[in-house]
């Protein structure tokens, strides 16, 4: 049992770092993540090309993507980037609805769920394509 106790700190430290980067250092940053947005109200559905570090607007809502990784390709097919999202609303303070990251390959996992709109990753990749 003691035994156990020991290695305790040192397996939730590596689940820690696992979480808080999931970036490999072998990770491409591209410039450009390739969203999907969907209206709940008309439901309209989007793809945005959104350019790395540029604000961008989906009905009420506002995003930047901060980064955007993609795997090499002779590994396993991923993208990650990470994204700030607010509703912006007339006449009303702006609130964060979404602030982490987004995994191409598990888009239930970290999507925005907005009562009105959903955003997910599709892709990182550059521009042009």
């Amino acid at each position: 049992m003691t035994r156990f106790l020991r290695l305790l700190p040192l397996g939730a430290l590596a689940l820690g770092i696992s979480l808080s980067k999931p970036v490999l250092a072998n990770d491409v940053a591209m410039p450009l993540a390739v969203l999907q947005a969907l209206d709940k109200i008309t439901a309209r559905v989007q793809t945005i090309e959104a350019p790395v570090g540029d604000t961008l607007r989906f009905g009420t809502l506002q995003m930047i993507v901060r980064v955007c990784y993609r795997r090499p390709a002779e590994e396993t097919p991923e993208s990650t980037a990470f994204l700030d999202v607010w509703d912006m609303r007339r006449h009303e303070t702006p609130q964060s609805v979404f602030r982490g990251w987004m995994f191409a390959s598990s888009p239930a996992l970290s999507g925005v769920e907005h009562p009105v709109y959903d955003v997910w990753l599709l892709d990182c990749r550059t521009r042009g394509k």
